[in-house]
């Protein structure tokens, strides 16, 4: 084991992503246990799975920071993977949500840990966008990460936890970084060179912001016990629109997306592919039309091939030794 990890260099954050995936994809199935005869056994086991991979994850790259200090650091200054440092307090957001099903209190301290934690990897990371001379031609949908990713995760672990007035909030935070980021993506698209074959993965986290806003806006709904009638009932609707929209531009630029081979950065997928149809399942569960519980369902069982086909794919570089790349020998 030591000899394999001297070989290769030290875990990259976007690492984060698979956490994000695996547990996005348990809450999916937690979901579908409430609307549909699916066996809750299996979103319990999924959630199990996604705790274990969400421990390893962290507990890699703190060893990061101890034995490859000067890596983690030359990480944090890039501009495109410091983004997905942010992954790190999303994902124990979302673990804390599935650890509140055993212990409230321990769920409830990694909600605040990771609440801080985004909080402040925000504010360091958008506060160098702000200070502008960022090369263009390496703005992709990841900087969502850092404000919209963090601030609708946050907003919906408030929620679970019954704070819909600081979940508020925390939506409004991530909702209007989105609309001024994706403003820049469509402005870099449109003027800077064509984004680089290894990063284009990366879009697949363009798919995130309606369907995580809008399991977000569902919790806070829930949370403050109102019906899915009138602005409530339009915000929803639209959101699931949007995020259907964006999953089918996504199918237009994946011949594009694919000159990249597998990596694990197409993790960068899972996140919004497992929260479109956990948006569609809450809007079927809120009293939604037969046609909304026929395309939750259809939407349901791509997601969960989807995320299985990148685990499958993931623990088979594991196997070949390729899950990270070789350390090149000075």
């Amino acid at each position: 084991m030591n000899t394999w990890i001297a070989k290769h260099e030290p875990m990259p954050a976007g690492f984060f992503g698979i956490a994000v995936g695996t547990l996005a994809l348990a809450g999916a199935w937690r979901v579908a246990a409430k609307l549909w005869e699916v066996p809750a056994s299996i979103g319990t086991a999924l959630t199990i799975v996604a705790l274990v991979v969400w421990a390893a994850v962290m507990a890699m790259y703190g060893l990061k920071w101890v034995a490859h200090r000067e890596a983690a650091q030359k990480e944090w200054q890039h501009e495109v993977q410091s983004s997905f440092v942010a992954l790190g307090p999303v994902s124990t957001m979302l673990a804390a949500q599935a650890v509140k099903l055993w212990s409230h209190d321990a769920g409830l301290a990694l909600f605040v840990a990771g609440a801080i934690g985004q909080v402040a990897v925000g504010v360091m990371l958008h506060g160098r966008l702000w200070q502008g001379g960022r090369n263009a031609e390496l703005v992709t949908p990841a900087i969502y990460l850092p404000t919209v990713a963090a601030g609708f995760v946050a907003a919906t672990t408030a929620a679970a936890f019954n704070l819909p007035e600081l979940a508020v909030m925390f939506f409004g935070s991530g909702a209007l970084s989105w609309l001024a980021i994706e403003s820049k993506l469509l402005n870099r698209a449109s003027l800077a060179a064509p984004t680089a074959a290894a990063l284009r993965p990366t879009f697949g986290i363009q798919l995130a912001p309606p369907v995580v806003g809008g399991v977000a806006w569902m919790a806070i709904m829930n949370s403050m016990h109102l019906p899915l009638t009138g602005a409530a009932g339009i915000v929803a609707y639209a959101l699931l629109g949007y995020g259907l929209y964006q999953a089918l531009l996504l199918l237009r630029l994946l011949p594009w997306i694919r000159a990249q081979a597998f990596t694990p950065s197409y993790w960068a997928f899972s996140f919004g592919v497992a929260a479109l149809p956990t948006l569609a399942m809450l809007i079927a569960q809120h009293g939604g039309p037969l046609w909304v519980h026929e395309l939750a369902f259809v939407l349901f069982a791509a997601s969960t091939g989807v995320i299985g086909l990148l685990f499958v794919k993931t623990v088979a570089l594991l196997v070949e030794g390729k899950l990270l790349p070789a350390r090149v020998l000075q």
